[in-house]
């Protein structure tokens, strides 16, 4: 089991007012899954995908991350885990606009210790053909579509090869083209083996995975498996 979350709770405070965002949530991940998250605005997916990536700290229960209780991680240990075990991609793509594609993809590297520098730029050119993007690795970012861009923040997520990767709304700033061309890859990194747990707010996206957890009010509504799973090179309407 790759994640296990356990009753988990999450408070905002601010001064006496206290924000519960999640109410008592548990469930698994094993191994190769593809789970999307869905939910209202406020219900809570947000706060859970910063939890489960360590970009955020839960108020009570427990969070076992490959084995291991993560609230005895410290903050090196985070850092490590954010670094090299997890991959993160962004709605907004967060991609920095004056360096070139290939370097935006390497830059999870560098805090990444004891590296073959060459080795590493061969997988990142390899990975950037792989989604169609060997002609443009010379580019800065802010000179490729939305689209393009939102495939370099994938290659970026798999360049240190980690076990689970986090997907906030990859499509929701794309149009129905450049959606569909994201969900085929990120549905054929799923097929190779890699875990993925995406939030998004679009049903016809979220049935692209084998299982759909919705949240309400902090809280888990259903958890069901996907039937028929849309298969993103068929072709997906909004």
């Amino acid at each position: 089991m790759l994640i296990k979350i356990e009753n988990i709770t999450k408070d905002y405070v601010d001064n006496e007012l206290v924000t519960p965002a999640l109410r008592g949530v548990s469930f698994e991940i094993k191994e190769g899954a593809f789970i999307a998250v869905m939910g209202s605005s406020g219900s809570g997916k947000s706060t859970l995908m910063h939890i489960i990536g360590f970009l955020d700290h839960l108020t009570s229960g427990s969070y076992f991350f490959d084995g291991e209780d993560a609230s005895h991680f410290d903050d090196d240990k985070l850092a490590e885990i954010r670094n090299q075990k997890v991959g993160f991609i962004f709605q907004s793509y967060n991609l920095l606009p004056r360096i070139s594609v290939l370097d935006n993809v390497l830059l999870p590297t560098i805090y990444t210790p004891n590296l073959d520098k060459k080795e590493t730029e061969d997988r990142a050119r390899q990975l950037l053909d792989k989604v169609g993007l060997s002609h443009r690795i010379k580019h800065h970012s802010n000179q490729l579509s939305g689209g393009e861009q939102q495939r370099v923040a994938v290659v970026r997520a798999l360049i240190n090869q980690p076990r689970l990767i986090l997907a906030d709304e990859p499509t929701g700033n794309l149009d129905s083209k450049s959606g569909q061309e994201v969900m085929e890859i990120i549905q054929d990194l799923n097929e190779e083996g890699h875990t993925i747990l995406m939030v998004t707010h679009e049903k016809y996206v979220a049935e692209c995975a084998g299982r759909i957890l919705v949240l309400k009010d902090g809280q888990v509504l259903s958890d069901n498996r996907v039937a028929n799973r849309h298969i993103a090179k068929d072709g997906l309407e909004k």
